[in-house]
């Protein structure tokens, strides 16, 4: 039966270009807005929310729907258009009513793609894949087209173009979300120096400031350069700084005992201290206990080698990541076991296991997306309600790559889950994706993020001074400098709690009050002013 179902979809893809619906559709925001939040629609095969259309739909002679598809299946990226084209071929298979006409497209080798897609006046069109195709097709579609593309670029959505992909804005605030459940303090973000990395930096500073954490710090390196990447891991772990006081240390006690008169209780101390100190090649603690990665997998797996190498330990600081870590080698580091990163739930046995029948293959995270976007066509086409109306359902919709809903501006959230490392090539589930949108997941769609500048380390640096005891008698002796400063924020002044503060009309105005104890006021040392550089 399946293979008389693939059949007719390939007779019906050949004659896409013959006949079709002429029926005008609802203009796209019309109803929007109209629905509350409640349970999710279920995208899946055998589902009750998933039917196939009304039984007119599969009636010889009834009226022709169209659904045009934009991939990339030849060139440098044919497989991910191929394995996106399989997933489609899935869902239409076993959902699609026989007058669905379902058109493929290559963008690869066809420059006049996008025109011939319209040209056939598709009811929906599923992809393109890339931002550049996605924003010539928004500027030259009718209003009335909605586009289910795949990019996670949010400048190439808008105006019917909506997206399928994981929005990177997802993954950061549900991770940096994490972190405001692991009580983090002040966190550094290391991001790939490109584009998409610095948008993403913006992404996680705006985010960062949301929740309350500091971010102490941005860096960027080239990406798959292991010399660029080595160097933005010591310039982050402060590792310059933290070596010359680990090396003064060594110094101070070290000539302590060498050349002063001591009792044998400050030499015994003098002697441990020097023994401790001289097992590390660092000293001194970073500011900040977090470090946010932006960077995939493998850039990742390399940085925090470099970061462990230059004395960043576990204890120090607490890793996270994005969904960008995926698929990648980093989850059987031993040295990464206990890094959390936000991703999507697994994909269901069903469809894997399908996926696995047609292909011969597993399925990735795009195919996954194209079987989702299908499903979400093929339901908008054959539903009674507008295509706003039905797409931008704010309950959203539980697919391959579970909960997911369309925003107006052409972005989506998803539900992420919190994964952690456990360095033996599993994933432990700490917190799992939420389950519907009764309650709002995120607080930053739809907003734009400016590209974030690189931006030193904030810290008021080391002073091994801190770090040792030495007897009183020799402290000013062998007082140490402080090492690596870089102080630019604005001092916040800070008001102690329940302070009575009572302001008067005028200055002649006598302030009577049993809390108030008139003060004289000392002179203001110039210097102390001075040395602080205010950032404007």
């Amino acid at each position: 039966m399946h293979m008389n179902r693939f059949l007719k979809f390939l007779l019906l893809v050949a004659v896409a270009g013959c006949g079709g619906d002429t029926t005008p559709r609802t203009d796209w925001f019309s109803e929007y807005g109209t629905l509350e939040t409640g349970t999710p629609i279920q995208m899946q095969y055998g589902s009750p929310d998933m039917q196939p259309g009304t039984p007119s739909d599969n009636l010889i002679g009834a009226p022709v729907h169209r659904m045009a598809v934009l991939l990339p299946t030849t060139g440098d990226n044919a497989n991910i258009g191929n394995a996106i084209r399989t997933s489609i071929e899935m869902a239409v298979l076993q959902n699609a009513p026989q007058n669905l006409s379902v058109a493929f497209y290559d963008t690869a080798s066809d420059p006049d793609a996008i025109n011939m897609a319209l040209a056939d006046n598709p009811a929906i069109i599923v992809g393109p894949v890339f931002a550049n195709d996605a924003r010539r097709l928004r500027d030259i579609k009718p209003d009335a087209t909605p586009v289910l593309s795949f990019t996670s670029d949010a400048t190439a959505v808008g105006d019917g173009v909506m997206s399928m992909a994981l929005m990177p804005q997802n993954s950061i605030e549900a991770i940096v979300q994490e972190m405001v459940s692991d009580n983090v303090g002040e966190l550094i973000i290391i991001s790939p120096d490109d584009a998409s990395g610095q948008m993403m930096a913006g992404a996680a500073r705006t985010a960062a400031q949301t929740y309350g954490i500091p971010v102490n710090g941005i860096f960027y390196y080239t990406p798959r350069d292991t010399e660029s990447i080595k160097d933005t891991a010591a310039t982050a772990s402060m590792n310059a700084a933290r070596t010359a006081a680990n090396t003064r240390a060594k110094t101070v006690l070290s000539d302590i005992l060498t050349n002063e008169q001591l009792n044998i209780l400050e030499k015994s101390s003098l002697t441990i201290q020097l023994d401790r100190v001289s097992k590390s090649e660092t000293m001194g603690a970073l500011p900040y206990d977090a470090v946010l990665f932006l960077g995939d997998g493998d850039d990742t797996e390399t940085m925090a080698s470099f970061l462990r190498y230059y004395g960043v330990s576990a204890r120090d600081a607490r890793f996270y990541g994005t969904a960008l870590w995926d698929g990648s080698d980093i989850t059987n580091d031993i040295t990464m076991a206990g890094a959390k990163y936000a991703t999507m739930p697994d994909m269901p046995m069903s469809f894997t296991a399908l996926y696995e029948r047609m292909s011969g293959t597993t399925p990735s995270r795009m195919a996954a997306f194209g079987y989702d976007a299908t499903n979400m066509a093929i339901g908008m086409i054959y539903s009674q309600k507008s295509n706003a109306a039905y797409l931008l359902d704010p309950s959203g919709y539980v697919g391959a790559n579970g909960l997911v809903r369309l925003t107006p501006g052409g972005e989506n959230e998803r539900a992420l889950r919190i994964v952690q490392l456990t360095g033996s090539g599993n994933l432990e589930t700490v917190r799992p994706a939420q389950t519907n949108f009764m309650t709002p997941i995120y607080n930053l769609t739809g907003q734009h993020f400016d590209d974030a500048d690189a931006m030193d380390l904030e810290t008021p640096g080391i002073n091994p001074d801190d770090y040792i005891t030495i007897p009183a008698r020799f402290q000013e002796k062998y007082e140490s400098e402080t090492y690596g400063t870089h102080i630019t924020m604005p001092i916040a002044t800070q008001i102690p709690e329940n302070t009575i503060t009572i302001l008067p009309e005028d200055d002649s105005d006598i302030i009577i009050s049993p809390d108030f104890e008139p003060m004289r006021l000392e002179s203001v040392n110039r210097t102390y002013i001075d040395s602080v550089e205010i950032e404007e």
